[in-house]
């Protein structure tokens, strides 16, 4: 009996032992369920090495790109995060029309860097928000042929087990009539178009891709109930049934499930391809604002509880990792402030992933500076000077003034402030080039920084290699150039 106590003993104990181990392996498994999307549309990128160890600081394992830089994915190599690979949107039509096209897009862009740079490719992103409304169609017939190449690119190259395609689509493409989950569907004018990808993706053990943004739903309608954007519980529910909903992205990410089911579809797995709440260039986007939806969308995500249809933990990326000074405001200024990160890898906000002890964000290390100075409007300028007009459109066309006006970052800059703000953005984007802070005798350079209250005038970062700096810096000085010629010819 006393052999027989011990033996059970032991096994009690191993039982307890491997008990805490899948405990532990579970919590690993939901720290790594969070991921961000890597952007580059930037006049000067952090080196992808330098936000490759951001990434692992942050204990972020999966990252979704938006093409298929080989630099960067490369950097992303010597790790094990998991990568979502992309495929622009002017790609489609080609990829579409031609199978060898896709199968050299595959070789080039997925079995190189799987074979030769160990990169860990998972998905495929084929197109991005191709059927937006704003696009008025113009993806409807080239993005499912091109996303069927892509996939028997991927068998043909054997990849298909582990590599999965998907099209992240805009939450416009479903709807709901009365505000209700239950009533959703996907938009009439792309619904056939929709249900073929959603099979073909079900049909290959691809899932479903979808950008949620209830940040959209507060800048285009001015009626939008502010509470419900956010996590708190502090809104007025939308009673769906019997079912209440308080916070719009638990809405929304059923009505989608709903518009699947509806089709056959109930079982589809779901991917959150981007969610995110920007900084600036808005009088809703703020740090404030974004630190408490971030912060609640983690929160909530970090439960495990899913949403009232869905009851499973939700798989995410974070929109997005660091700003874009070169994104198109096309859509709104705060296009180029989404980033958790400053365009110079530091922390916006106070923001706990959950993924490490810090608690907090961990900034980027190693970031380089060019020199601690600035561009301003020289002092003895008047203001009423018939120069200023001209100087400031040009240098903001081809700067960066959204952190400018009511309700942003800078709104509390005098008007000669503003005038900086906008010389210093175009002299940094040019990297400190002495041309670029002339402005027909307008501007001088100081060293003073000119800064103010939330208002950072930036210096701008210089690549960590100096062959890429110089590499880097061609360009942007034709570009100059070209520039002051046109400059030039306005002042005549």
């Amino acid at each position: 009996m006393r052999m027989g106590d011990n033996y059970m003993n032991r096994v009690v104990v191993v039982v307890i032992g491997m008990l805490w181990v899948m405990m532990m392996m579970s919590k690993v498994k939901e720290v790594k369920g969070i991921g961000a999307n890597w952007g580059t549309q930037a006049s000067h990128p952090l080196d992808a090495n330098i936000v490759v160890r951001m990434l692992s600081d942050n204990g972020i394992q999966k990252v979704k790109l938006f093409d298929a830089d080989y630099d960067t994915l490369r950097a992303i190599g010597k790790t094990q995060i998991e990568v979502m690979v992309g495929i622009p949107n002017d790609m489609l039509y080609t990829l579409a029309t031609s199978t060898k096209a896709a199968d050299k897009w595959v070789s080039d862009n997925v079995t190189q860097h799987l074979n030769t740079n160990h990169v860990n490719i998972r998905y495929v992103a084929v197109g991005n928000e191709p059927y937006l409304a704003t696009y008025n169609g113009s993806f409807l017939r080239t993005t499912f042929p091109a996303l069927r190449n892509i996939q028997n690119a991927l068998i043909k190259a054997g990849h298909s087990n582990s590599v999965k395609v998907t099209v992240p689509s805009n939450a416009d493409v479903y709807l709901s009539a009365s505000g209700k989950p239950s009533d959703g569907d996907f938009r009439a004018d792309i619904h056939d178009y929709m249900i073929q990808i959603i099979k073909f993706l079900s049909d290959n053990g691809a899932p479903f891709t979808v950008n949620i943004y209830p940040f959209i739903s507060l800048y285009t309608d001015a009626n939008f109930p502010v509470e419900y954007a956010f996590f708190d519980g502090n809104a007025a529910p939308v009673n769906d049934g019997g079912t209440n909903y308080y916070n719009m992205f638990d809405a929304n990410y059923d009505t989608l499930v709903w518009a699947l089911q509806k089709n056959g579809f109930g079982n589809m797995p779901i991917k959150i391809g981007e969610i995110g709440w920007p900084t600036d260039g808005d009088i809703n986007a703020n740090p404030n604002y974004a630190q408490r939806f971030m912060q609640g969308f983690m929160s909530h995500i970090a439960s495990g509880k899913g949403t009232p249809m869905r009851p499973s933990p939700i798989d995410a990326y974070l929109f997005s990792l660091i700003d874009e000074d070169q994104k198109s405001i096309q859509p709104g200024y705060f296009e180029r402030h989404w980033g958790i990160f400053t365009f110079d890898g530091l922390a916006k906000y106070r923001l706990n992933l959950g993924t490490t002890t810090a608690g907090s964000l961990v900034p980027a290390k190693g970031v380089h500076y060019e020199d601690s100075q600035w561009c301003v409007l020289k002092p003895s300028v008047k203001m009423d000077d018939s120069r200023i007009a001209n100087s400031v459109s040009y240098a903001c066309s081809l700067g960066d003034c959204t952190s400018l006006g009511t309700g942003r970052s800078c709104q509390d800059l005098t008007a000669q402030e503003n005038i900086s703000y906008a010389f210093n953005s175009y002299y940094q984007i040019n990297d400190q080039v002495d041309e670029a802070c002339n402005f027909n005798g307008l501007a001088t350079v100081t060293k003073s920084n000119p800064s103010k209250g939330t208002c950072r005038f930036i210096v701008m970062i210089i690549p960590s290699d100096s062959g890429t700096e110089i590499t880097a810096q061609l360009p942007r000085m034709l570009s100059f150039l070209v520039s002051a010629i046109v400059l030039f010819q306005t002042m005549l």
